[in-house]
């Protein structure tokens, strides 16, 4: 097996839902060794989220495979002595615990350099732990709305949610990029960090192109359903079999072809409406009926061979459903599996693939499944770890 770019690095994982989870996932996808610590008994909420694979969460099977499961009740009293050994091994500490828990459990990052000054610590929350909003309950929605995204999605009147975790997501991503340059960072000056995410601001960042939209009191771009807002026609279209197709035109010379080509009404690229971008999208609707009357005489595969054929951007409107048999995943061989305590089940790859080493795939953990091994490496014998599973502790 060739080295992968964190095999040997430990990290602690203080975590729940969505954001954290997906973070670790990934430093466990290049070969850190992530434990999890779960409440006893009840374990990451996001367990119970829903039943879809095999009766399991669709959410917990997807961002938390290759991670070892420890059952630790972090408020009782004898988990402190537990905490401090395997801090003590540990590399990377990430939590998004409530706001303040982790002071108060003494795992802050000032409490924790302290003691261990290599250890890097990844805090993940809603709003940061300054400022006015830095106690608000933080659910992915609720950081979708604040960030604009809820108010820049969905059609006419209609605001809508992006179809994933949005904010959890760029959450995690960042909070991943971040601890590896904090590992980075350390192997140049021998010393830990802390690296602070706040969901508001990385979704605030993804934000950027619409903010600056409204630079200086600009008007918001309208919402436009799956139609972008300033480039037309660069949208979905109907065919006549019922089958959706996404095109985009960026250039005048492709609006030419797409005229000639695809609706086969050269005269109409000299139509004044449509002279240019700005007007097309100004006349979007008396466009989109042209292209509605033309595509509904065609199937889907011939509207998409004419689009292609006149070198026009497009893209069938999958559903979540149809990427389990996209077949450029499977040309490209993207796909492989992961057990789960309910069976194997199919798993993408990590992206952005490295010739010299396979990612690590392994299995996600049941509740609890490696207490026993984590504690006996910490020196538990059989005899103390019956008694700290008797006293709640694990």
């Amino acid at each position: 097996m060739s080295l992968r770019p964190l095999d040997g690095i430990t990290v602690l994982a203080l975590e729940h839902a969505v954001a954290a989870p997906v973070c670790t996932r990934h430093l466990a996808d290049q070969g850190a060794r992530v434990i999890k610590i779960e409440r006893p008994l009840v374990g990451d909420f996001a367990r119970g989220y829903d039943t879809r694979v095999g009766g399991q969460s669709s959410y917990f099977v997807w961002a938390n495979r290759s991670k070892e499961s420890l059952t630790l009740d972090v408020k009782h009293p004898e988990a402190a002595t537990l905490l401090d050994g395997l801090l003590a091994r540990t590399d990377v500490v990430v939590q998004n615990l409530a706001p303040g828990a982790a002071a108060r459990l003494g795992l802050s990052f000032e409490a924790l350099h302290a003691r261990y000054p290599s250890l890097i610590v990844c805090d993940i929350s809603g709003y940061g732990d300054t400022g006015p909003y830095r106690d608000r309950k933080a659910y992915d929605l609720l950081v979708q709305a604040e960030a604009g995204l809820v108010a820049a999605t969905g059609d006419g009147n209609v605001m809508a949610r992006a179809g994933f975790s949005a904010a959890d997501v760029s959450a995690g991503m960042y909070a991943y990029a971040g601890i590896l340059n904090a590992l980075l960072l350390r192997g140049r000056t021998g010393q830990g960090s802390r690296v602070d995410v706040s969901m508001l601001e990385t979704l605030a960042e993804w934000m950027g192109n619409p903010m600056y939209f409204t630079h200086d009191g600009q008007e918001a771009a309208p919402r436009t359903g799956a139609s972008h807002p300033s480039i037309a026609p660069y949208g979905p279209a109907l065919a006549g079999d019922g089958q959706r197709l996404l095109l985009g035109v960026q250039n005048d010379r492709e609006w030419q072809r797409f005229c000639t080509e695809v609706l086969q009404e050269p005269a109409l690229a000299h139509d004044v409406r449509f002279a240019n971008n700005s007007a097309r999208v100004q006349h979007r609707a008396a466009l989109d009926e042209k292209i509605t009357t033309c595509f509904a005489t065609l199937t889907a595969d011939q509207a998409q061979a004419r689009l292609e054929a006149a070198g026009i951007a497009t893209a069938r409107v999958n559903s979540p459903a149809d990427l389990w048999q996209h077949p450029q995943l499977a040309a490209r061989a993207r796909w492989t599996s992961v057990n789960t305590p309910a069976g194997q089940v199919p798993a993408l790859l990590p992206p952005a693939h490295n010739n010299r080493y396979e990612p690590r795939m392994d299995a996600v953990p049941a509740l609890g499944q490696h207490t026993d091994t984590l504690l006996a490496e910490l020196g538990c014998d059989a005899a103390r770890i019956a008694a700290l599973r008797a006293a709640g502790v694990v």
